[in-house]
């Protein structure tokens, strides 16, 4: 079973894209949606979180464990890896390595959650990877509550947008991390204001990626994986916009089960 968290139902992108690439999968998800967002908090209350949430994944049968979290990936990943004996998947360095490789003047731009951002883990990854690359960064803490209650189409989160991606237009970026797995959600407004030339990273489907390569170089361990079909959705609070959100993003009916943490 591949189990997928995130601070809110945002890490459904993920859920998503492992449904289109591993059809088949046994996927288990948690969103923490009582402690969201993660963004705003310190580093030592993420760690403890992801540390929580990655065990309540390997407790509901996870063999494998996604944070589709960028906040979390980027101060948490060498903790849950040091306490889990489990291939561990974080978001941050295969969207870095697909922005590397799409970039054509390395002038990349990074948005994301002030947790994420005030981390610098992004530019440090790609600055180390390619010194020459140009990296600037801005901090959204407006888009993942805006994801967390629909408003994707509101005028009022349009002009959000723009107000947020206009200092990286100015910098002249061609490419654009969408360093939040909420932010797919805010794909088409973001890419308008963007402009169409800007070339959008998605973390959700870059980690994806990443996953479906692992399991290709490691059969065993994927003959391991159960294949029923099966997708189980807990979140740490239901509201009735948390499911108008999740079917949104999933694309069909789903049931969020409530689960203490």
């Amino acid at each position: 079973m591949i189990g997928i968290f995130d601070s809110g139902i945002g890490g459904l992108t993920t859920v998503k894209a492992i449904m289109e690439k591993l059809p088949g999968y046994d996927i288990v998800y948690f969103g923490d949606t009582a402690r969201t967002p993660y963004g705003t908090k310190s580093c030592g209350t993420v760690i403890n979180y992801s540390l929580e949430n990655s065990k309540l994944l390997m407790e509901k049968g996870a063999k494998l464990i996604i944070m589709a979290c960028n906040t979390a990936s980027s101060v948490a990943t060498e903790k849950v890896k040091e306490n889990f004996d489990t291939p561990v998947f974080e978001v941050i360095s295969p969207a870095v390595k697909r922005a590397l490789k799409e970039s054509r003047k390395k002038q990349i731009g990074i948005i994301g959650t002030r947790g994420t951002i005030k981390s610098n883990v992004y530019e440090k990854m790609i600055k180390g990877f390619d010194k020459s690359a140009s990296v600037f960064s801005e901090p959204c803490p407006l888009l993942v509550p805006l994801v967390e209650e629909g408003w994707t189409e509101r005028p009022e989160t349009a002009m959000i947008v723009k107000k947020y991606i206009q200092p990286l237009k100015v910098r002249q970026i061609d490419t654009l991390v969408l360093g939040c797995t909420h932010y797919p959600v805010l794909k088409d407004v973001i890419q308008r204001k963007a402009g169409k030339r800007v070339k959008l990273i998605d973390s959700a489907e870059a980690v994806t990626d990443e996953v479906v390569n692992f399991l290709q170089e490691n059969p065993d361990f994927d003959k391991s994986l159960s294949k029923n079909g099966k997708t189980d959705f807990f979140v740490s609070d239901v509201t009735e916009q948390f499911k108008i959100t999740a079917r949104s993003i999933i694309k069909k009916r789903i049931e969020l089960k409530h689960i203490e943490i």
